[in-house]
């Protein structure tokens, strides 16, 4: 039987000066993050905040994902070669052969960026005087758009692909291997795309009802429950994950999803009778 399977030859880069290219994952990057603002800053005027108030919390949270998202994926993914090259870490370069070469941020972790933004989230509060979970529930509700326009900009790069398969549906990475292989980036961004739809129905259904830390849990077990499944159709992104039975992001998936979890169903037995 033959199949047609979609051929995937995008080039990643849209415009390369030499010393700066523009790419596709960036575009997308940004574009994720601008949306899941331009959501969470209407939630929050309905609240009763205001425009500075939101830009403050916007630069701390944006910086909050970019920081942990790069330091998570040096430290859990390359912690050999980044601890050697630490400059590397924090700085769009690598220095090879005696050169700088500009690489951009090649290589950010999801798991980093939700730390990221929490410990952000835990200085604005702490300055601000906010409720930490309250506000936590408000990005949760748009973060999913954010996870999904990133997962499209891993599309464009030809990264973070799937095994070898015979559906239909399979994309050949042409700039890869030209195997077909499962369409995983797509998988996951349709996946959380569908979850943002769902926490914008809960919250317009429930609002006032629900315990502060509801889309949080909600939030974290849906993305890294589902995180932990769809790794199983993954390719491992680093060489040392052959030889562990779990890879690295299911392993950092099971204590979101048991915070997660507790967030949802068991934290608000411990906390006054606020709703969001």
């Amino acid at each position: 039987m033959n199949l047609v399977f979609i051929k995937w030859n995008v080039d990643p880069i849209i415009v390369d000066l030499g010393f700066f290219s523009l790419r596709y994952y960036t575009l997308l990057f940004g574009f994720g993050i601008v949306l899941a603002a331009w959501y969470v800053r209407r939630i929050l005027q309905e609240k009763g905040f205001s425009d500075d108030t939101f830009f403050t919390l916007f630069y701390y949270v944006f910086f909050g994902i970019v920081i942990g998202a790069r330091l998570g994926h040096c430290l859990f993914y390359e912690p050999d070669y980044y601890l050697h090259h630490p400059l590397e870490m924090i700085l769009p370069f690598r220095f090879v052969n005696g050169e700088f070469t500009v690489t951009g941020y090649q290589g950010l972790a999801s798991h980093g960026g939700a730390v990221g933004v929490i410990i952000a989230l835990f200085i604005f509060c702490r300055r601000h005087k906010q409720n930490m979970l309250q506000l936590l529930d408000y990005i949760a509700i748009a973060a999913p758009l954010t996870a999904a326009f990133i997962r499209l900009g891993n599309l464009m790069n030809s990264e973070i692909v799937g095994e070898v398969t015979t559906v239909p549906w399979a994309f050949q990475f042409m700039r890869l291997d030209g195997l077909p292989r499962h369409p995983a980036q797509l998988y996951e961004a349709l996946a959380y795309l569908l979850l943002f739809f769902i926490n914008v129905w809960i919250y317009n259904k429930k609002k006032g009802t629900l315990h502060p830390g509801f889309f949080v849990g909600l939030t974290l077990t849906y993305i890294f429950t589902y995180r932990f499944f769809i790794e199983f159709l993954k390719i491992n992104q680093v060489a040392f994950e052959d030889q562990i039975r779990f890879n690295m992001g299911q392993l950092l998936s099971i204590p979101y999803m048991l915070a997660g979890i507790y967030l949802m169903f068991f934290h608000k037995n411990k906390i006054n009778k606020a709703r969001i």
